[in-house]
């Protein structure tokens, strides 16, 4: 996880510790010094390390205290904090940062590290606003994850249900589908679509889709509903301590925006984010570009 020093990150490293309890009992502290150094730094005597070890000081201390079994790992690097994190990503299983908003998650400056990192990472992105701390231990255990038409992607579905049994919460597949419409006009004039029985047909896919992940955790259960998907899930984090979003491929609309679904996703919840990378079929094929 990356740490200014600010005491609005305190909500962001205990949920960075309490991910770390799942992956290894290990959390790297990153803070990166942007060179030069600000002015008036001189003359505090201290240098860019020393300068990093005070701001994560305080942050490994809560740690130490709070989750005694994690190992700290203070991680100082020179230069922006969004690139570093992003060649972080590549050694390790989560990334944690924290996005500053009130009421729901704001539009996110394309500029900002939270938008950046979670954008280029090479491994799933946790976003947390603080101010709004997420408590495992909560009554409103529920991690939601959308599905299109033939399932989410299994990096997606892995996190979700991984998360699910760490937390002990029910697991939401929220599948979304367009309101009704009307096909092209016949004989007879314009034809609602049986739409009813596209929607069941789709879930009844999506429920045999699901079935090896309820065998793994039998509290998964899939709603479909109409709309928007990515007003459909926002509206559905209200409810969660976590949101699953997966996004693919490395392309320049990934770069913008994260794809349409995810990427609103990101700027509207209540709750926290995982941002999910998945392999393109270009990726996943051999020799491909």
């Amino acid at each position: 996880m990356g740490v200014v020093d600010a005491e609005e990150l305190v909500p962001v490293v205990r949920a960075a510790a309490w991910e770390a309890l799942a992956h290894g009992g290990v959390l790297r502290v990153l803070h990166a010094v942007e060179w030069p150094l600000p002015p008036g730094s001189e003359e505090t005597g201290m240098d860019h390390v020393q300068r990093a070890e005070r701001v994560i000081a305080p942050f490994a201390d809560l740690v130490a205290k709070e989750f005694p079994q994690i190992r700290v790992v203070p991680d100082i690097v020179s230069g922006s904090p969004a690139p570093a994190l992003v060649r972080r990503s590549n050694e390790v299983a989560l990334v944690v940062v924290g996005h500053r908003g009130s009421g729901g998650f704001p539009r996110l400056p394309l500029g900002s590290v939270a938008l950046q990192v979670a954008t280029h990472s090479g491994c799933p992105v946790l976003v947390i606003r603080p101010g709004e701390e997420p408590d495992p231990g909560a009554e409103r255990r529920r991690v939601v994850v959308g599905a299109e038409a033939g399932g989410a992607p299994t990096e997606v579905m892995d996190f979700a249900v991984e998360a699910a049994v760490r937390r002990e919460a029910d697991l939401g597949v929220i599948h979304v589908v367009a309101p009704p419409v009307l096909a092209r006009a016949g004989t007879t004039g314009p034809v609602l679509t049986d739409h009813q029985a596209l929607s069941d047909s789709a879930a009844q896919a999506l429920e045999r889709e699901l079935a090896a992940y309820r065998e793994r955790w039998p509290r998964l259960r899939l709603h479909v509903s109409e709309g928007r998907p990515a007003s459909v899930l926002a509206e559905a984090s209200r409810t969660a301590e976590l949101l699953v979003a997966g996004t693919r491929g490395r392309s320049g609309l990934r770069r913008l925006m994260l794809g349409s679904v995810s990427g609103d996703v990101l700027h509207h919840a209540h709750c926290p984010v995982a941002v999910i990378p998945c392999a393109t079929q270009d990726e996943e094929r051999p020799g491909g570009p």
